[in-house]
């Protein structure tokens, strides 16, 4: 019965074709038919890209529109402009010491070297030692830099990429991965990596996903649901490994992801959901068991980002600040976390671990390569060769801290992050964003631009973060700030530049932030990725007309002058970007 229903049909649709093209020349047939199969490949390919239809309209408008001469010109002035600032900004930073662009003819003696370096770590404006800076530094104390330089000194030509050669880093390597599997809970299968940090844990975590999701489900076009608070590692995964992002709106007041919004957004090519503990702009925490949840019951595997606060959330229990519901392993249904060593960790900078439920999955992070000529090559990582002294300064942090040192800091950082939640609430003109789980608190005003409030923070020496859509500022705790007298001074300049504003509420930002504050609402976004190209440039930014003096030395010495090597003499000439 049901065959012949389906014939029929068939025979219908070819009468009807036939009918058409009854009588139609031959080219015009074959033209159709080519104008239909070409519409046909290029609507799937639209609805397959990673970007979705409307923004790579928005693209092309505005592609077409630079190649009005006027348009663009003026444009093309404006970002010039712009690298100018960057440039300037860089030149004001390192303080006149000139620029080593080339190799020196003889090599310089230890003193001189180190002597160097601590000229170059005293450039900057920020007190980040005392604690007045936003996340960054986590953590800093003289032995533990003493214990950290000796343990990095001892493994610093080590490498992971040759166990035969360094097992005991390798050795290390597997217990930093275990203490922290089971300080988040994970079972007898739970596994993982150190990577260099939170952006190659979460790069990891996406190569893995996508490989396996290709291998047992054959998803060939990948997606990924995720949302808007969640970080921009997760764009690197997408345009290094060709996943499509669809993105979740979190509530406006809770600053979290709705799962049943987020269930929405589910598709067959969906290989994974992602949830923060903590996002990185508010500090608040995802719904993560109802998102694991759906993850079970979609037979999709659910990631937890705890690189920013898992090294809080994983202690706040113990510290006396228990959380409103569970984050990691011990959540049924969460099949892997990346969390930072290198942040609350309190270990040096370029270490994090990434973990996973089972090994399954780990092995789809792996890369092989069992036919090069070299040998068979096998790599866990994004990196082949990996720095020993990274791990081995890991490993000595975390059994120099130990749980009940973690614990204490813990206890420390939340209690500073609390008072200042409430503090800020009490204040007129000013509020808190969201609930902030961990130690990041997020602050907005509805009575002046809260840029402003950045502006006159700076001014007093802090260094804080400004957030975009909507604008706010925010500050990460780190044990610093829980210094005696520095929280004290955050509150009260925060309540004294508070009040002057509410009562005299400025018009204009300074030049930095007014741009910042511009670049959330110019609709072309490729001009906003071009002056952040500009500025990552600028971090690179050598000028060759200002030599460094060791430079200029061999100059004048082969001149037939004398100088010493200490001296401050500098060749000072026309800077690079102004010519």
């Amino acid at each position: 019965m049901a065959l012949s229903v389906v014939k029929e049909s068939i025979d219908s649709v070819r009468s009807g074709v036939n009918s058409y093209f009854a009588g139609k020349d031959a080219f015009y047939v074959c033209v159709a038919t080519t104008g239909v199969s070409v519409t046909a490949v290029y609507l799937v390919q639209a609805i397959r890209n990673r970007e979705n239809i409307q923004d790579r309209m928005k693209v092309k408008f505005f592609k077409l529109l630079r190649k009005i001469p006027a348009i663009g010109n003026k444009i093309e002035d404006e970002l010039a402009k712009i690298r100018e600032s960057f440039y300037r900004d860089v030149d004001k930073r390192t303080k006149g010491v000139g620029y080593v662009i080339r190799l020196p003819e003889k090599g310089l003696g230890d003193e001189v070297i180190t002597k160097e370096v601590a000229t170059y770590l005293e450039l900057g404006e920020y007190d980040w030692e005392s604690g007045f800076v936003s996340g960054a530094v986590y953590f800093h104390d003289k032995s533990l830099c003493d214990l950290v330089a000796r343990v990095y000194g001892l493994a610093s030509y080590t490498n992971p990429l040759h166990p035969e050669v360094f097992p005991g880093v390798c050795k290390m390597e597997g217990e930093v991965v275990r203490m922290v599997c089971n300080l988040f809970h994970g079972g007898k299968d739970s596994c993982g990596s150190m990577t260099s940090g939170g952006t190659e844990s979460i790069l990891m975590a996406m190569k893995a996903y996508r490989d396996f999701a290709l291998d047992m489900k054959n998803i060939s076009e990948p997606e990924a649901v995720l949302p808007m608070t969640a970080h921009p590692a997760f764009n690197k995964a997408s345009q290094y490994f060709g996943i499509r992002l669809r993105f979740v709106p979190v509530d406006p007041k809770t600053m979290i992801v709705d799962p049943k919004k987020m269930a929405k957004y589910i598709t067959s090519n969906t290989i994974v959901l992602i949830a923060s503990a903590p996002n990185y702009p508010y500090g608040t925490i995802d719904p993560i068991p109802q998102i694991a949840a759906l993850g079970i019951k979609k037979n999709i595997p659910v990631h937890v980002d705890a690189c920013l606060g898992g090294f809080v959330a994983a202690f706040m229990a113990k510290a006396g600040y228990p959380l409103d519901h569970g984050f990691d392993f011990a959540v049924p249904g969460v099949t892997s976390i990346s969390a930072d060593t290198h942040k609350y960790g309190f270990t040096p900078k370029g270490s994090s671990v990434i973990l996973y439920s089972h090994s399954k999955y780990l092995h789809a992070q792996f890369s092989t390569a069992p036919d090069w000529p070299g040998g068979v090559y096998g790599s866990p990582t994004v990196s082949g060769s990996r720095p020993g002294g990274n791990i081995a300064a890991c490993w000595a942090t975390m059994l120099r801290f130990g749980m009940e040192g973690y614990v204490e800091a813990t206890k420390k950082i939340i209690e500073v992050a609390r008072r200042i939640e409430n503090e800020v609430n009490a204040l007129d003109g000013v509020f808190v964003f969201g609930k902030p789980a961990t130690s990041v608190v997020a602050i907005g005003s509805d009575k002046f631009h809260v840029y402003h409030l950045l502006e006159g923070l700076t001014k007093k020496g802090w260094n804080l973060n400004p957030l975009q859509s909507p604008p706010a500022v925010h500050i990460a705790v780190t044990h610093m700030l829980t210094r005696p007298g520095v929280a004290d001074r955050f509150i009260d300049d925060v309540k004294t530049i508070v009040q002057d504003l509410v009562k005299n509420p400025p018009t204009d930002l300074g030049e930095k932030l007014a741009l910042y504050g511009t670049a959330a609402s110019i609709p072309d976004r490729s001009i906003v990725r071009e002056f952040t190209r500009l500025f990552l440039e600028s971090m690179l930014y050598t000028d060759s007309s200002r030599p460094h003096r060791f430079l200029t030395n061999e100059l004048q010495n082969a001149n037939g002058k004398i100088n010493d090597l200490d001296s401050e003499s500098d060749v000072i000439l026309k800077p690079d970007w102004k010519k």
